[in-house]
């Protein structure tokens, strides 16, 4: 039997067959591809924390602190240790919150949480964005970024770190853009960026946290504006290891070796809320 098939516009027909009988149906439904934004990018990932509770399929929670000794440790000598209690991170009305406190918890003063990716989602390039409303306060170091997934070129440095959105709370209207690398330890470096807001501070409202990773090269932009790029021949003679699998973090630190620990004048609690997380790729 002969049957002849074909596609106009956007009717679609499918044929099947049942004890020679040929049954036709059709949808008007378009066939769509996904939307292209201006930048040339698609959305392939996403988190608009419009739920009820943080979804585990897309967020790990990290545990410990960033003091240089202990079982959970980490360096940079911060001060929180990081929870997954209802008190340090939430959904509220359609944001996630995280929320950095002073209380006495496991030996520190301090709690705070991180979540991430890792083991659950991780990305070679594409466009990664944030809209986030920060903290501000001396000692609070709320941060957006990137580490990847299996250490291909060694331990940090070497295999790289993208910084997306830094913030020293003391300085609440910068924010900064950085990319770590090296080859260990006592032999790493960085480049880093700035952006300083001409009225107000990061913590009056939402802005836009964006970086644009191509093979050579990573670029940085707030609220679509860019004013950072690292290139690949910048990182020389180190190896530029930004070229395997990296996977998110959002955290809110208290204290440490870059922002100074909190003192007299630092208020409690300080919450990150983000709105939403999206993840692009370029599109082909």
């Amino acid at each position: 039997m002969n049957i002849l098939f074909f596609k106009r516009h956007s009717i679609r027909f499918t044929l099947a067959l049942f004890g020679g009988l040929i049954f036709v149906s059709c949808s008007n439904t378009p066939v769509t591809e996904p939307p292209v934004d201006e930048d040339g990018y698609v959305l392939i990932w996403q988190d608009e924390f419009d739920s009820t509770q943080i979804d585990r399929k897309k967020w790990d929670f990290q545990f410990g602190t960033g003091t240089e000794y202990g079982l959970y440790a980490w360096g940079n000598n911060e001060l929180q240790f990081y929870t997954n209690r209802s008190e340090n991170i939430y959904l509220e009305n359609g944001y996630l919150v995280i929320e950095a406190r002073k209380e006495d918890f496991q030996g520190q003063s301090y709690t705070s949480a991180r979540i991430l990716t890792k083991g659950l989602e991780s990305w070679t390039y594409g466009k990664f964005e944030a809209s986030i409303k920060l903290p501000k306060t001396k000692g609070i170091w709320p941060a957006f970024w990137m580490l990847p997934e299996e250490n291909a070129y060694g331990g940090w440095p070497a295999s790289g770190e993208i910084d997306i959105m830094e913030l020293l709370g003391h300085i609440p209207q910068t924010a900064y853009g950085t990319v770590h690398f090296g080859n260990s330890v006592s032999d790493r470096n960085y480049i880093t960026g700035e952006n300083t807001l001409q009225s107000g501070t990061f913590a009056d409202d939402f802005h836009l946290f964006t970086v644009e990773w191509e093979a050579d090269q990573i670029r940085w932009k707030i609220d679509g504006e860019q004013y950072h790029v690292v290139s690949k021949s910048q990182v020389s003679p180190y190896n530029w290891p930004f070229d395997q699998p990296f996977y998110l973090l959002l955290n809110v630190a208290v204290g440490g070796n870059w922002p100074g620990n909190p003192d007299q004048t630092t208020l409690f609690p300080q919450r990150m809320v983000v709105d939403y997380v999206r993840v692009y790729k370029k599109a082909e």
